[in-house]
């Protein structure tokens, strides 16, 4: 079993930034592809960002490119999330996930059910 845990969450200004970070513990041998998916009030979970175990391909939601960047320490099993040019849009619950290198691989990286281990998620709010 893989335990994901995120932090960095908070309260920022329109415009401000955030970094998220979500540390994997466990059996995290397992883990290769890792993502950040979130969900605003009355709304469906929504992909981000992703990340190969390898850091060599990277996916990004056209609403985040430009603004945000996933990254990744393998040594410290914890990928993260720079968030810059925060707007209220981006006001969500946060959360992290992983796939486990022995799962499913019908569909890809940029969906949820790609996915074998969620987090707990961070709270993000951008003040207007």
């Amino acid at each position: 079993q893989v335990t994901l845990v995120e932090s960095g969450g908070g309260l920022v200004q329109t415009g401000g930034s955030l970094r998220l970070s979500c540390a994997a513990s466990g059996r995290t041998l397992s883990i290769d592809d890792m993502g950040w998916f979130r969900q605003a009030p009355g709304k469906a979970r929504e992909f981000v960002a992703a990340i190969t175990y390898s850091g060599a391909g990277i996916y990004y939601a056209d609403s985040v490119k430009g603004r945000f960047t996933i990254s990744r320490d393998n040594a410290k099993n914890t990928v993260y999330l720079q968030m810059n040019g925060l707007k209220p849009e981006d006001t969500a619950v946060y959360y992290c996930a992983a796939h486990d290198r022995f799962g499913s691989r019908r569909t890809s990286p940029t969906s949820a059910v790609w996915y074998d281990y969620w987090g707990q998620g961070t709270q993000v709010t951008v003040s207007s």
